[in-house]
């Protein structure tokens, strides 16, 4: 199987992410993620758009963003 990527770019892609994002690990009961994750599909969205929206518009509606 060829790489899609060179590992070169694969650690700049690190890199940069590293850099650029922090990450929040979740952990949901077996099962939701594919439930999400369909929701997600149906609004054209990536499950992380999905689920960082969502964060997004409860903090707003909660006064806290």
């Amino acid at each position: 199987m060829e790489k899609k990527n060179s590992d070169a770019r694969i650690r700049a892609n690190n890199k940069y992410n590293a850099k650029a994002y922090d990450r929040i690990n979740i952990a949901i009961q077996k099962g939701r993620k594919a439930e999400i994750q369909a929701v997600a599909d149906a609004r054209e969205k990536s499950l992380n758009a999905y689920i960082v929206e969502a964060i997004a518009e409860k903090m707003e509606r909660d006064g806290d963003a």
